[in-house]
């Protein structure tokens, strides 16, 4: 009878992660760009934990430090409930990339550094970035921050597309938001989350064996006018 080494049966399940796990690295590292070269020189803010922290400081005095801490950890205890074991493993695997990505990009000299005399093509390339970076993550099945973690566990308790449950968060949060931010970086703010969160609506749902063809898919279905 022959048995099998116990290192030898787990390199399948090690394969079986490698990819996702990749992916995961590839998303956090597009997201930390965007964060860093768009979002912290244009003024364009956001909405979800990162906004409710921010909104807090201002108006409690509470460090961001502190609030974002017990508030990404209640998201994840959340997801954890609701998705399990996997979505913890992903998402320590893209929670730890996002920062070691982020602690690489800022060294680097601002590519885009008069942004914030642009604010509609910042909210519009920060979306962007935010969107396709955050969406591989929560495609694969980890999330980056603890929004990401209460959006995919709302989105699965109520059956709701995750692009919803995105839009309504960061409407809340903005809309209380406008206590202390001025109108104008507040509609740009607006426009960037509502973008990103409908980018990563979309990418959820692409096949991860053929995601150039459901991106084809995706653009045909687009309502272009006939020459």
């Amino acid at each position: 009878m022959i048995t099998k080494h116990p290192q030898i049966t787990k390199l399948p399940k090690i394969a079986k992660h490698l990819r996702p796990c990749l992916l995961l690295l590839v998303g956090c590292a597009i997201q930390a760009f965007g964060l860093y070269h768009i979002h912290s020189f244009s003024g364009v803010t956001e909405g979800g934990v990162l906004g409710l922290t921010l909104l807090l400081d201002h108006h409690f005095g509470i460090s961001p430090s502190v609030t974002s801490f017990v508030m990404n950890a209640l998201c994840y205890l959340l997801g954890w409930r609701v998705l399990g074991g996997t979505f913890i493993g992903y998402s320590v695997v893209s929670g730890i990339g996002f920062s070691v990505f982020y602690a690489l990009i800022e060294q680097m000299e601002p590519l885009f550094p008069s942004l914030s005399d642009h604010p509609l093509i910042a909210a519009l390339a920060g979306a962007l970035f935010i969107g396709v970076g955050a969406g591989i993550c929560v495609r694969v099945g980890g999330a980056p921050g603890g929004d990401d973690a209460l959006a995919m566990s709302l989105s699965k308790v109520f059956s709701v597309g995750i692009r919803w449950v995105y839009l309504a968060s960061d409407f809340v949060v903005l809309g209380l938001s406008i206590t202390y931010l001025p109108p104008r970086k507040l509609v740009f703010s607006l426009l960037s989350v509502i973008l990103s969160g409908q980018i990563i609506g979309l990418i959820e749902k692409l096949s991860l064996k053929n995601p150039s063809v459901q991106i084809i898919g995706l653009i045909k279905k687009l309502p272009l006018k006939k020459q």
